[in-house]
């Protein structure tokens, strides 16, 4: 019976995980940075230094098929839109209106530019 492989993952979409992935480590270590305070507290720090390390690694994977502009882009911008809702939800920061307004305009350029920009990978 012969095996059955699985597809091998397009290049466009493993730099894309690669991204995605950077992305929350990056968030992570936001995170941890907040609960070093200072790099005082040891493991916290540990963790901030790890996470940004592979976030960097990984958003290097996602440049060999993305322009480093487009990619800087959508990673800067998720990681905003995703570190301010662990604000919110583990450290009961708050949002104002224009916050939340600014945000949705981060996430709607980072839609715009993954749905209609020519220099994007699709």
């Amino acid at each position: 019976m012969p095996s059955k492989t699985e597809p091998d993952m397009s290049p466009i979409a493993v730099s894309y995980a690669a991204l995605g992935c950077a992305i929350v480590l990056e968030t992570i270590g936001t995170a941890l940075l907040a609960q070093s305070q200072q790099f005082t507290k040891p493991w916290p720090s540990v963790g901030t230094a790890v996470c940004y390390v592979l976030s960097f690694y990984l958003l290097s994977h996602a440049l060999k098929t993305m322009p480093v502009g487009i990619a800087y882009a959508i990673w800067s911008g998720l990681g905003i839109v995703l570190i301010s809702a662990v604000g919110y939800i583990a450290f009961r920061q708050t949002l104002d209106l224009a916050a939340i307004i600014g945000i949705g305009f981060i996430l709607t350029g980072v839609v715009i530019v993954n749905a209609f920009s020519t220099s994007t990978t699709h």
